[in-house]
């Protein structure tokens, strides 16, 4: 069991961020802001996909009508994401946003910022920090010789203490970085500093494939310390990838709360089944499924069962069929072109 660090609670919308609440997955739409009518739709498909948080970029005054259309589309909260222009964030904020991603050291003069800052108080309106290893300050850069763990601990630190001035709490942070070591070891440093919740990501980190590795390696080495309240996958790929992968991480290690967990087995001499396309469409399946339980697809009937005994219910392959058995227990035996149907017959049985 993973003792998570402890951390204020943030409210986001209808969701809690922090405060024990559990780990939220986030995404950010890629459809011109402008478009809205494509933003809509794609925002209602991230939400569909199991994305509890979506963010927009909010680049114009023209942009802002986009929170408006979100906020009556969904039910998941939203997100305005604002670069140097703070009217945006006052203006985002009068459109119902759930939350403001600023960095304070690019929206100008400190009294910029405390209009930020009142207009989301009396709004309950949350803010998150949001510092990349590409945006440090030039004075930190030049104390630390570059970019450093410390330096962008530092940098984000420097901003909590701005917003603090001005009596304001509710705040998340991010510190993220392409460089997946540097990533850890500043969200490590944060997490000791304070006790606000933590938005982990790896920025630029690539397309599906490797972006998924250098997230899963970041995200889920912080999360396995229990540093860590909400995630988002970045991806160069579809936003929908992002929530499914990030589901995907978080079940990994037993975060995703209702969410299945497949095992299944590398397949050897004594498989004889086609377990490899067994396993993918069990695990298509198991999409839509909420429950939290662990399901295993095995290759062996001989001892699949027993390697697999701490499994919820699984499926075992054999010649031509399949045992079904739910804590190592057989129930009963189908054939192999009936089993995935069997299967979830008997998951939708489970409590």
């Amino acid at each position: 069991m993973i003792e998570r660090r402890r951390s204020r609670a943030v409210k986001v919308g209808n969701i809690t961020v922090g405060g024990g609440a559990p780990i939220s997955v986030q995404s950010m739409l890629n459809v011109p802001a402008h478009n809205i009518e494509d933003s809509v739709r794609q925002a209602l498909e991230l939400q569909t996909a199991g994305c509890q948080i979506i963010r927009a970029a909010v680049p114009d005054r023209e942009a802002v009508k986009l929170i408006a259309a979100l906020k009556e589309a969904l039910i998941v909260p939203v997100v305005a994401d604002i670069h140097f222009d703070y009217r945006l964030a006052l203006e985002s904020v009068a459109a119902g946003v759930d939350k403001i991603r600023i960095n304070p050291g690019n929206i100008g003069s400190e009294d910029r910022v405390e209009a930020v800052v009142k207009a989301c108080r009396s709004r309950n309106i949350s803010i998150r920090i949001g510092v990349n290893s590409g945006s440090l300050e030039k004075d930190i850069l030049a104390q630390y010789g570059g970019v450093t763990p410390e330096g962008m601990a530092e940098s984000v630190m420097r901003h909590v203490r701005i917003l603090e001035k001005h009596d304001f709490q509710d705040i998340v942070l991010s510190i993220k970085s392409s460089d997946v070591y540097k990533m850890i070891e500043a969200y490590k440093l944060v997490a000791a500093q304070c006790d606000y919740p933590l938005h982990l990501g790896v920025t630029e980190a690539g397309t599906y494939k490797m972006g998924l590795l250098k997230s899963a390696v970041g995200i889920g080495a912080l999360l396995t310390q229990g540093i860590g309240d909400t995630i988002r996958v970045s991806l160069t790929d579809a936003p929908v990838k992002e929530v499914e992968a990030g589901w995907d991480i978080l079940k990994a290690i037993d975060l995703a709360g209702d969410r299945p967990r497949l095992i299944s087995c590398p397949t050897c001499g004594r498989t004889k089944i086609d377990l490899i396309s067994l396993a993918n469409r069990v695990e298509e399946r198991l999409q839509n499924v909420r429950k939290n339980i662990t399901v295993a697809v095995m290759g062996c009937a001989v001892n699949g069962p027993g390697e697999a005994s701490a499994a919820d219910i699984g499926i075992a392959g054999g010649d031509g069929c399949a045992l079904l058995f739910k804590k190592g227990e057989i129930l009963y035996k189908v054939p192999e072109e009936q089993v995935v149907d069997a299967l979830m017959r008997e998951i939708e049985k489970m409590e």
